[in-house]
């Protein structure tokens, strides 16, 4: 007996290639630690990217132009300027022009913006406990040299 055709392939999965595989895998893992994080945040009313930006400046006290951070950062986000003002009306940033080249405008991160990372640290990590934990320290290791190849990085 011949099987009725379906329209488009529907009801029939087609087989993704491994590469295909990794990359829906990677981004469903992605979605869901995201989402771990971000109830953490939400509680100091903070997004992701803010966080991220709040971590760069304390690891560069000496402060960075806004170019600086938006190659650091974790995700791009187009619309840096307006990111660093929403964090610098909290007071936990403040921008001001270099002396030597009053063109560049550094950005640091303030006492309070300190104090913020301060207390989300044991949290944060509480949150990555629970969600890679189970893993332990060696496919932990395994899985960050994974995914540095597949950036395309050494190490």
């Amino acid at each position: 007996m011949k099987e009725p055709q379906s329209r488009a392939g529907a009801g029939r999965r087609r087989v993704a290639s491994p590469e295909e595989a990794a990359f829906l895998d990677l981004l469903r893992t992605a979605d869901r630690l995201s989402r771990g994080l971000a109830g953490v945040l939400k509680a100091e009313s903070l997004s992701p990217t803010q966080y991220n930006v709040l971590r760069i400046l304390r690891g560069a006290p000496e402060g960075l132009s806004c170019g600086e951070i938006g190659d650091r950062m974790i995700t791009r986000d187009p619309d840096i300027t307006r990111l660093l003002d929403r964090l610098e009306k909290r007071r936990l940033i403040s921008r001001a022009r270099e002396a030597r080249d009053r063109r560049t405008v550094l950005t640091r991160i303030t006492p309070a913006g300190l104090a913020l990372l301060a207390r989300l640290d044991e949290p944060v990590r509480q949150a990555h406990r629970r969600q890679l934990g189970h893993l332990g320290p060696a496919r932990l290791r395994a899985l960050a040299r994974l995914l540095r190849a597949a950036r395309g990085e050494n190490g």
